[in-house]
């Protein structure tokens, strides 16, 4: 049957790009490399990652398998999914704030994607992490903020959303600085551990100020 509206990004469009390394005031956004397998593994050994994203990581063969899907996904064009990384700057070297390094070597020290990707609606759902001992940085908002700049710039999405736990004030705070509206509470709506969650739902427009 006819669809009587064009798609938001053309499939053709997301056929043309590479995924992007991005910098985020100081941060550099990467794609996923297998190597990163221990680092992943390691995060989920974090008791409020596994909380928040209700999932455990065994061991690196479950990691590298984790990766293997994100990049997938990419290709798919269902998800754009970084390994959020904190350069090492070396002591003869000034860092240079906003500038990807070569290659996006340093340490992950968080996660940044945009999941349920609808190029033809043009919309997303923006998720992150942070590793514990990065936090209070504002690594979260700093690389989500680049991604969302991504999202509506360079891709040219139409809404992205964030939804977390009500009982996750340290995610809504980000939300509410990216600019994304709270919109109302999905009631029962995320499976926790612990059982269903009231999710805050928030987002926003490319065209909100």
């Amino acid at each position: 049957m006819p669809l009587t509206a064009d798609p938001v990004v053309p499939m053709s469009r997301w056929d043309e790009f590479g995924q992007p390394t991005l910098a985020a005031d100081g941060l550099v956004l990467r794609p996923w490399r297998r190597e990163d397998a221990a680092a992943v593994r390691a995060a989920y050994d974090d008791d409020a990652i596994r909380r928040w994203h209700a999932r455990t990581m065994t061991d690196e063969d479950e990691a590298r398998a984790w990766i293997d899907g994100k990049n997938a996904a990419w290709r798919e064009g269902t998800a754009a999914e970084w390994a959020v990384v904190m350069p090492v700057v070396r002591v003869d070297e000034p860092a240079r704030e906003g500038s990807p390094s070569e290659g996006g070597s340093g340490r992950v020290v968080g996660r940044a994607a945009l999941n349920d990707l609808n190029l033809f609606e043009g919309y997303a759902a923006l998720a992150y992490w942070v590793v514990p001992e990065a936090r209070r940085r504002r690594v979260a908002l700093r690389a989500a903020t680049e991604v969302m700049r991504w999202a509506f710039e360079d891709l040219g999405l139409h809404r992205v959303e964030v939804e977390h736990s009500t009982r996750n004030p340290a995610s809504c705070r980000v939300a509410e600085l990216l600019g994304c509206r709270a919109e109302g509470v999905l009631r029962g709506y995320g499976l926790h551990a612990d059982g269903h969650h009231d999710m805050h739902l928030h987002a926003r427009l490319r065209t909100d100020a």
